[in-house]
């Protein structure tokens, strides 16, 4: 494909530069849309090359949209990254040096966290451990609304979790600091937070959950892919995970039968957001 930009590409980027992230289906939808509206073909298969031509444009300028993969139900996701800042230091401008402490402290928490989670509770206790100004309780859970609001987190019956955002854009911080206890997912190599672990003392592989779906649908006794001992964990189901698909990044809840026209409902929110010209 052409690494020429044409008035298709940039209605995307401005789209997505307001919004920060989308699934897969709304940007193959948002896709279509730039190409019918500026008469460009359209071949659904190479919306990746597509972005690929975007991203070559953005390289200079230390941006990038960046593929990832929601723990909770296995989507595929597109986020603009600032690749000139791969750690916390990007949130500078939105929070202040005791918040951005905090947030450290969670993000402490749910890595060190075999589920990937870390209670509201161990949250507030932790700033008793700060070095920074202490936030009050009040404060604290101001805080983790906003991390919620931006993104940031995820929150479910007072447990938190990163977001596929955060995962997103923060990868090689979180592979760099948390090297030692970081751990990927067998089947699809990717980071793994939310997941099914090997009982086996001796192997201990980790496998996102809707990996374990796809991994272990129709076996009749699973077993572990690495060292073969029985998977003692649920195997989740495929019409259970249909049934309630939870968008990681927005906390928007969804039922299959709504995804079609939720995806044609956000591309018209998403395309409304884009001022673009020809």
């Amino acid at each position: 494909m052409s690494r020429l930009l044409g008035d298709s590409h940039r209605r995307f980027l401005q789209t997505l530069m307001a919004v920060g992230i989308t699934d897969e289906q709304e940007a193959r939808a948002l896709y279509q849309h730039c190409c019918d509206t500026h008469k460009m073909p359209c071949t659904p298969d190479k919306l990746d090359e597509f972005i690929e031509a975007i991203n070559s444009r953005l390289q200079p300028m230390f941006m990038q949209i960046r593929k990832g993969m929601s723990e909770e139900n296995g989507h595929q996701y597109y986020a603009l990254v600032n690749m000139a800042e791969t750690d916390i230091t990007r949130m500078t401008s939105d929070y202040t040096d005791n918040e951005l402490e905090l947030f450290r402290k969670t993000l402490d928490l749910i890595v060190s966290s075999e589920n990937g989670t870390a209670s509201s509770t161990d949250i507030l206790n932790s700033t008793d451990t700060m070095t920074s100004k202490k936030l009050k309780k009040s404060e604290t859970e101001h805080l983790l609304t906003r991390l919620v609001q931006d993104k940031w987190l995820c929150e479910r019956r007072g447990e938190y979790t990163l977001s596929t955002r955060c995962i997103i854009e923060m990868e090689p911080y979180i592979r760099t600091m948390y090297q030692d206890q970081v751990k990927v997912c067998h089947i699809c190599h990717n980071i793994a937070f939310q997941c099914q672990i090997c009982e086996n003392p001796s192997c201990g592989i980790k496998i996102h959950n809707p990996c374990v779906a796809r991994y272990f649908k129709g076996r009749v006794e699973p077993r572990c892919p690495a060292c073969d001992d029985f998977w003692p964990h649920e195997i989740p189901g495929t019409s259970q995970q249909g049934s309630m698909n939870r968008t990681a990044s927005t906390g928007i809840t969804t039922s299959p039968t709504r995804r079609s026209e939720v995806a044609r409902d956000s591309t018209r929110v998403l395309v409304g957001v884009c001022s673009c010209r020809k």
